[in-house]
């Protein structure tokens, strides 16, 4: 027999960790399971990610021309989005899906979806900052994307522009007052964009101070328990079996991003998200550095003041689970971190990290109950935004779980919101070889 607990979350990162605090808040009885020693381990997308809470960019990563950029940085594995050929043998399936998802249509319904998402996250990042006081670092100082060239930054004044649609905040900034808005930026950088609405955090401590607040609010959290097996009957999981013991859940929640795919595949849920690898490097903070986070636009590199050391962090990589560090990766972040501060790119890192951010071929995270058992919910594939979004799915489960009307429409979020039906890959590619347009941003 196993010990039976009402809503059993698997996952301890961001938006595990987010379920199990409003959930507790909801007073739900609510037991959260993690793999590793602390939550929001190293291994997780959000440890040592740039940070960024971004109400201000709700362009989903499926957009017209991505695909297309994609597939002409295929060869250069320190391009800002490297697809490894191969890597997964769902790629194709994946890259299809997302090729179908990168025209304006979808996209647009996407950026409504997503500016919901990231705007009420932001709001519940508040609240929780008001509970958790100076413990993560949580500053509101809104985001400066920096461009290098006029072409460049006539083009981010064209999607804010198009953002401001969505309710989107932003100014322009010119060239002479660059360096009024962000002390210490380089000379003859040609302007910049600021989306005012948006802020910043230390993840990692985030996520750990979360888990308290979940704790203290009746959430058992435990770490250490990896879910080796999950078990159904008639339509409904009865048993998870883990490292430490036999879990008999009334609901599980299933929020472990890129590892939900092999957790959710035991169930036959086959979802359609990839492992998409991102850099950073953290470095101490020198005089001069900012308060308000940097994006060297043309070069997707984000650099994130934290207390005292910066966060500088970039690129997108579809390449599995693999965990290994592309070096080129690592330099084309200090270069373009160099482009906004100079000398920030020379300093000695005192981390290299690499995360795996769980991608959807829409860009939209999956929530919602499973349409083969009704007592299952995914909460997954955020991608890059994890961490904005984390707070609502983590208030929308619990509504979830309670039986209420959740309070945003998860009828885009669904889990079986995709097709199963997938051309050959070589039409995929020479189709998506003719796109053009806008590549994602950076590490998120």
């Amino acid at each position: 027999m196993g010990q039976r607990v009402e809503t059993l979350i698997v996952g301890g990162g961001v938006v595990g960790v987010c379920c199990a605090y409003e959930l507790a808040r909801a007073g739900a009885e609510v037991t959260l399971i993690e793999r590793d020693e602390p939550v929001a381990p190293v291994s997780s997308a959000v440890y040592a990610n740039a940070g960024l809470l971004t109400p201000g960019d709700p362009y989903p990563l499926a957009s017209p021309g991505v695909l297309g950029k994609g597939l002409k940085w295929l060869l250069d594995s320190g391009s800002p989005f490297y697809v490894a050929p191969w890597a997964d043998r769902d790629l194709p399936r994946w890259l299809e899906l997302f090729r179908r998802n990168c025209r304006e249509g979808p996209m647009r319904r996407g950026m409504a979806v997503q500016r919901a998402l990231l705007r009420r996250g932001c709001d519940l990042h508040q609240e929780y900052a008001d509970l958790a006081g100076e413990a993560y670092g949580y500053e509101r100082r809104g985001w400066l994307m920096v461009y290098e060239s006029e072409d460049g930054f006539a083009g981010g004044r064209r999607e804010a522009e198009d953002a401001a649609a969505f309710g989107v905040e932003w100014e322009a900034v010119e060239r002479s007052r660059l360096r009024e808005v962000a002390p210490g930026l380089r000379a003859g950088l040609a302007g910049g964009v600021l989306y005012s609405e948006d802020g910043h955090l230390v993840p990692h401590l985030f996520v750990r101070e979360l888990a308290r607040l979940a704790g203290e609010t009746g959430a058992d959290i435990r770490t250490g328990h990896e879910a080796l097996r999950i078990e159904a009957t008639g339509g409904r999981v009865t048993r998870v079996v883990t490292t430490r013991g036999v879990f008999e859940p009334d609901t599980v929640v299933l929020a472990a991003g890129v590892w939900t795919v092999p957790v959710a595949g035991q169930l036959g849920l086959n979802l359609p998200i990839q492992a998409a690898k991102g850099y950073s490097l953290t470095v101490p903070r020198p005089e001069g550095v900012p308060d308000v986070p940097l994006y060297a636009t043309e070069r997707h590199v984000c650099v994130t003041p934290m207390g005292d050391v910066v966060r500088l962090a970039g690129t997108l990589e579809l390449a599995g689970f693999d965990l290994s560090v592309r070096w080129r990766r690592v330099e084309r972040i200090r270069e373009g971190a160099d482009r906004l501060i100079a000398g920030l790119g020379a300093l000695e890192p005192t981390e290299v990290w690499r995360g795996l951010r769980p991608c959807t071929p829409d860009g939209l995270p999956i929530i919602g109950r499973s349409p083969r058992h009704d007592n299952v919910i995914v909460a997954a594939g955020h991608a890059m935004l994890g961490l904005g979004e984390g707070p609502i799915t983590g208030r929308l489960v619990a509504q979830l779980v309670a039986g209420e009307t959740p309070e945003l429409d998860l009828d885009p979020l669904r889990v079986d919101r995709f097709p199963s039906l997938v051309p050959p890959i070589a039409d995929v590619v020479g189709r998506g070889a003719r796109a053009r347009g806008r590549p994602p941003r950076g590490e998120l």
